[in-house]
Parts: structure tokens; sequence; C-alpha cells
């Protein structure tokens, strides 16, 4: 068995335990993240779906054909991307008990950057996703 990390909600109704390593730690700049988050953009974890497991009600939004965004019903904490294909799952870095488990490695998306966000920090910028 992996490392477990856990985290949840602001309320605490929804908890949720991400077994092993993330695939990536990006914060994404696009335009759905940031209204999804209400931020300038979105800080998270990508694992894989069967390393995620979650106790409490959550809602969900599609916020196109490839994500659900998911949320605790009572509170309204956005914990996670969700991709439709079962794939994969974000995970909202600020959601983790141990807020600084992970460290992002890189930028996506910054085409879509808000304009008084400086990117400072050295790691990676990439205009849209990461390139195959």
């Amino acid at each position: 068995m992996g490392t477990i990390r856990e985290g949840g909600c602001f309320c605490g109704a929804v908890r949720f335990k991400a077994e092993g390593e993330p695939l990536n730690i990006r914060i994404c700049h696009c335009r759905n993240c940031q209204k999804a988050m209400g931020s300038p953009f979105f800080a998270r974890a990508l694992f894989d779906q069967r390393a995620l497991t979650v106790e409490g009600e959550t809602g969900r939004y599609p916020s196109s054909e490839a994500v659900d965004r998911v949320f605790c019903k009572v509170c309204g904490t956005r914990l996670f991307s969700r991709r439709t294909n079962g794939t994969a799952i974000g995970v909202a870095l600020a959601t983790f008990d141990d807020r600084n488990a992970f460290a992002p490695t890189e930028h996506i998306w910054v085409s879509e950057k808000i304009a008084w966000v400086r990117l400072d920090d050295d790691l990676p910028q990439y205009q849209e996703t990461v390139p195959q």
C-alpha cells in the first residue's frame, strides 16, 4: 500500500483519501478553472480515479464534455475536477489536510492567465496544455 494523504471540505462533511503519488501537479490558468474555482487559477494534484476514495455527499457540475467539477453539497467547497472518461481526478491542493503535501511543477493554459497574476516561480509554463 502506498502513501495515503487525506483531506476534506471546509465544513468536514466530505472527506477523501488519495493513495500513492499523483500523476502530475499543475496550476491551471484556463478560463473554465477560473470560473469553477472562483479564483485566478486551479492548483491541483492529478490522481488516477481509482486512487481516490470519498466519503460524504458531493455534487457535480459538468463544466465541459470532458470534466465534471465536484463540490461539497453542504458548504460548497470546490474539491475535484473529475474527467468524465473515468481516468483521472484533480484534487485541489488546499483541500489536503497537509496543505504543503504537494508543490506544483508547472503552469498550464497561461494563454488565459489573468493579466495581474505574476509567474515568477521559475516553473515551466505552457500556453495551453503540456505538449505530448
